[in-house]
């Protein structure tokens, strides 16, 4: 029974999906659940699990395809048993190779009573169960599998000299080891793979992803809809610096995090918040819509670029648990696995380009939100302190705002209390 894999619902604005890697080929047996192939969409990357137990028999759409939500992309045998003699994918998947077959073809044991069909993949007969190296192609690698080709490449042999038993004259891992007990195989080198003559001017053109388009228009909109104006000042880092490295110890025990510089910011950033409720709000038609709840997005690099995770309700957040969050958006930011629900929303956000060195910059504000607060590298400089020249670790911090709500002077206000906090931050806890 062909079962169809089609592109789910990913998210209530999104209708349009870019297909990523085929986690499994055509004749790969999958388990129910088990990931076959990664969905972009504008903000995250999913994984399309197995809904039945069986073989994969046919992938119609290939990678960087783009498909609509409920699109058939690709269809399954359902059943353990079936077998992996699957029809070949469309010419338009056969760029990459197929991956290995878990096991021979299952043998029937009558023919199929009518002539197969093109569009029944599970009525058409397996293929022989030995095939000689003849019929592989002539470099030998449109038909060996990855595992297979690994083998061949550690052991330097060439896939000319293996017998393929897999499906449709496959090379699988299996014929690569029999064939590497042979004493009698020579050992060659690899084939390297072609290089530009020297000299050569190479372009490579690389369909842009999704979540590379939504950024632009993101940022496009940012600038055709706001009035975007920044404001700068410089906070003296040295108290927070101390206080992280008399209590680091403890708190890594404790918390099993290090104590880091964000948490500190995302505290006095709702101080700041608080004492100008401007700049938590947004435009909404002709009306303002102030908010008494601060969700802090904070912006990380992604496998795929900048994502900017929520913390929700962070006024109720402790320091560990700041740290414990931003730590865990930034592994899953990093391997795509972040929540379309911990991407939406948002009424603040902080992004630190210091991590990168960036020492000054004006950061753009993620509609419809009205401004984003910029972190930059400590660098220890000379400053005047009390009659006094003396070195300290100082950092550029600007926020960008929506003049449109926001007046200079809330601004400015704004940035002085979060230099305020951070420069004695005993303030946060007092309140004060």
């Amino acid at each position: 029974m062909s079962i169809e894999l089609k592109v789910p619902e990913v998210g209530e604005s999104i209708t349009e999906v870019q297909i990523g890697d085929w986690l499994k080929q055509v004749g790969d047996r999958v388990a129910q659940d088990e990931p076959v192939v990664t969905i972009e969409t504008d903000k995250v990357t999913v994984e399309l699990p197995a809904p039945v137990s069986g073989v994969i028999s046919e992938i119609r759409a290939a990678k960087g395809a783009v498909a609509s939500v409920g699109d058939v992309i690709g269809l399954m045998t359902e059943g353990a048993g079936a077998s992996a003699g699957a029809p070949a994918p469309r010419p338009a998947v056969a760029a990459g190779p197929p991956a290995p077959a878990a096991t021979a073809p299952a043998k029937r044991t009558a023919p199929p009573a009518a002539p197969p069909q093109p569009s029944s993949p599970a009525n058409e007969p397996p293929p022989k169960s030995s095939v000689s190296a003849s019929a592989i192609p002539p470099e030998g690698y449109a038909r060996v599998m990855p595992s297979a080709r690994r083998v061949l490449a550690e052991r330097g042999l060439d896939a000319a000299e293996v017998t393929a038993t897999g499906p449709g004259g496959r090379v699988l891992k299996e014929d690569a080891l029999r064939a590497e007990a042979r004493p009698a195989a020579p050992a060659r080198e690899p084939r390297p793979a072609p290089s530009p003559p020297p000299g050569a001017r190479v372009e490579e053109v690389v369909p842009m992803s999704p979540m590379r388009k939504r950024i632009a228009e993101r940022l496009v909109e940012s600038q055709q809809t706001a009035a975007l104006l920044t404001t700068f000042n410089e906070i003296d880092m040295t108290a927070v610096m101390a206080l992280r490295k008399q209590h680091q110890p403890l708190f890594q025990e404790r918390y099993g995090i290090k104590l880091g510089m964000m948490s500190f910011f995302v505290k006095a950033a709702i101080e700041g918040l608080k004492l100008v409720p401007q700049v938590n709000a947004e435009i909404r038609g002709t009306d303002i819509v102030y908010r008494n709840y601060y969700d802090i997005g904070v912006a990380v690099g992604g496998g795929r670029g900048l994502v900017v995770p929520v913390l929700r309700s962070a006024e109720r957040l402790g320091f560990a648990e700041i740290e414990l969050a931003i730590q865990d958006f930034g592994a899953r930011a990093r391997d795509n696995k972040l929540r379309l629900d911990e991407l939406s929303g948002g009424t603040f956000t902080i992004t630190n380009g210091g991590i990168y060195g960036n020492l000054l910059s004006t950061p753009i504000i993620n509609p419809p939100q009205s401004a984003i607060l910029g972190m930059h590298a400590i660098q220890e400089r000379p400053v005047a302190r009390d009659g006094q020249v003396v070195i300290r670790p100082m950092m550029y911090v600007a926020v960008t705002y929506d003049h449109r709500i926001i007046d200079g002077r809330e601004a400015v206000t704004f940035l002085k209390r979060i230099k305020e906090c951070v420069e004695t931050p005993e303030r946060i806890l007092l309140e004060v």
